[in-house]
């Protein structure tokens, strides 16, 4: 395996002291200048989104503008979207393309709050937990299963053009993925009393007359539900002997490795919250899918069997040295090769599912630790900053840099080298006013603020961090330290 590094690499001035993963710092000293400057970050992220109502721009939204691009045939609108990714010049504004709200991007900032949430219990995180949640409950895609998502923009490639909200299992999979986390935190809301005291037990009391814990589970089991049936019964799979892979979006037949697993997640996190015993037909029919062909699942035994075998199917797909490529042309059999960011989703996805189904299998978890060296060693500097796309060095993506923090992060042995990314990122990436940039070139930054592609993700990443670096801490640093 290549490895490769900086000539005279510089790690952050925090974590250049650490000596092991987060859970063992020795130095309190440093420990809590890692709090602080992950807590500092945050609040200017925060600030900076709620200010925005969580709307802004996307690198991929083009199509949103008047300029009917579709005029210049197919491949109009792909190049229209191409260039507007690369220039560094925001001309939104003159093409008519104004900010949106992201169902993505509401999914990454409801994980965030909850995240959050689950290990300070502040009022200001709740209410903004709630507030998501309700809109992604109100703004399904429509035409499909009941609670799925897509984007707030039309999309073009040169294989498949979607209208905007058209859902997609990634869009869907990480607003799961959120909505699960919600769950997570408001199992504990009964007890902030007694863990935040009482300073904060009036207003915590008065939320939950008006948001019953248990009228917000049926909720989410509603919504978790409808997820479920997207993906059961709303996206094609491809099947061989060596497991099954789950389509991207209900417009075709194709086999995108890291999407195939988020559908196995959704169904994952489905079966964690409602139950593996609980039989699909039995929820309201407008889920329950009994005219559908016998091969679809209908019980959670079955639809535990599929999550299985789509995990199986993209481990026998890793390649020697620890990758992943992106996807496989069902129709001649050859990879597409991207190595990036996507490397970490597989790896992250894998972990979760094992986490989620105490599903543990040798050979799961020898993907997980190849995928994770080589992504640690190849797309990685020591000094916290990743490649952009395996061979390319230039330019940072914000994406690669917020992905690395959230994988690494899982996992003891690398949950230093998180911090590392962590802190180079806030140093070389994030405007005074709050948000991220996009790109780092060698010559230019893309300070292009997108609420989705960047201040989103970043927002994951920096919470999940801070939830390992508040679960270490134990003291303050005293004077003279």
């Amino acid at each position: 395996m290549r490895e490769i590094r900086t000539s005279g690499s510089r790690r952050g001035r925090a974590t250049a002291l650490l000596d092991g993963p987060l859970s063992t710092l020795l130095s309190p000293a440093v420990q809590f200048l890692l709090i602080a400057m992950i807590e500092a970050s945050l609040t200017r992220l925060l600030s900076y989104v709620e200010a925005e109502n969580y709307n802004g721009y996307d690198p991929y939204d083009t199509l949103n503008s008047w300029v009917p691009f579709q005029w210049l045939g197919k491949w109009g609108p792909v190049l229209a979207i191409q260039f507007q990714k690369r220039n560094p010049l925001n001309i939104r504004p003159l093409l008519g393309i104004r900010k949106g709200r992201n169902p993505k991007a509401i999914g990454l900032f409801l994980r965030a709050y909850s995240t959050l949430y689950r290990h300070e219990p502040r009022e200001e995180y709740l209410l903004a937990m709630h507030e998501l949640f309700d809109w992604l409950k109100d703004n399904p895609s429509p035409g499909y299963s009941r609670y799925c998502w897509g984007y707030d923009f039309p999309w073009a490639s040169p294989v498949k053009y979607m209208d905007a909200y058209m859902p997609s299992v990634v869009a869907t999979g990480f607003v799961v993925k959120g909505i699960f986390e919600y769950w997570c935190a408001i199992q504990n809301i009964e007890n902030v009393e007694s863990r935040d005291g009482a300073q904060h037990a009036a207003p915590l009391q008065d939320h939950e007359q008006r948001h019953q814990p248990n009228a917000r589970n049926d909720q989410i089991i509603e919504v978790l539900s409808g997820a479920a049936d997207f993906v059961l019964n709303h996206l094609d799979r491809v099947e061989d002997e060596t497991g099954v892979c789950i389509s991207y979006t209900p417009v075709m037949k194709d086999a995108c490795y890291n999407a195939s697993l988020l559908g196995a997640e959704i169904l994952a996190r489905y079966l964690a919250v409602v139950g593996s015993t609980n039989s699909l037909e039995q929820l309201p029919p407008r889920y329950g899918r009994a005219s559908q062909s016998s091969a679809r699942p209908t019980r959670g035994d079955d639809v535990l069997n599929l999550v299985e075998r789509s995990v199986d199917f993209v481990v026998a797909r890793q390649l020697p040295d620890g990758r992943w490529n992106y996807s496989v042309d069902l129709s001649n059999g050859r990879e597409r090769t991207q190595i990036d960011f996507h490397q970490g989703y597989v790896i992250e996805s894998i972990e979760e599912i094992m986490r989620l189904t105490d599903m543990r299998k040798p050979r799961w978890e020898e993907a997980v630790r190849k995928g994770l060296e080589y992504y640690r060693k190849v797309q990685f500097f020591d000094e916290g900053r990743s490649l952009w796309r395996i061979p390319k060095e230039w330019p940072v993506e914000i994406h690669n840099q917020a992905q690395g923090v959230i994988t690494f992060g899982k996992f003891d042995e690398y949950r230093e080298f998180a911090g590392t990314i962590a802190e180079w990122t806030i140093e070389h990436m994030q405007d005074s006013r709050g948000y991220f940039y996009y790109q780092k070139f060698t010559r230019y930054t893309n300070k292009i603020s997108y609420m989705r592609w960047s201040n989103a993700w970043m927002a994951v990443a920096l919470s999940s961090l801070h939830e390992d670096t508040k679960n270490t801490k134990n003291t303050k640093p005293t004077k003279g330290l």
